[in-house]
């Protein structure tokens, strides 16, 4: 199963997009299910409800929440990366736990935030 990051949403629901076009080519080609976390989809609708864009295509993709399990590995991970002098942001060590608890990747265009995640077992998609 893949996870798509915020960004690589924005850019698929970018009609104008040439990197949405290859991104959304690239999922198609890899035979993988796909979902959103359900802080992606936050994300998401904030910038599509305060630019007054549509929505509904949002709710198409399959939306995994964020569980208790998540909870604690993402608050473990955030304590550690701390610990070892890499500060994240902490909805990147929540979304990277719900991809982590599902033995999944997390597809994204900006793999210099999720980078510092890996260590713990966060796996991208490329």
């Amino acid at each position: 199963m893949i996870f798509l990051d915020t960004d690589v949403l924005i850019e698929i629901f970018d009609k104008k997009s040439d990197k949405g076009d290859e991104a959304l080519n690239k999922i198609v080609n890899s035979g993988q299910d796909i979902a959103i976390t359900s802080l992606n989809l936050h994300e998401v609708l904030y910038g599509l409800y305060k630019y007054a864009k549509p929505v509904k295509d949002i709710f198409l993709l399959p939306v995994i929440d964020f569980t208790k399990k998540d909870a604690s590995l993402s608050a473990e991970i955030e304590v550690k990366a701390e610990r070892a002098g890499k500060l994240v942001r902490r909805i990147d060590a929540m979304i990277a736990a719900i991809v982590i608890n599902r033995g999944a990747s997390l597809y994204t265009f900006d793999s210099r935030h999720f980078a510092p995640l890996k260590p713990f077992g966060l796996k991208l998609f490329s």
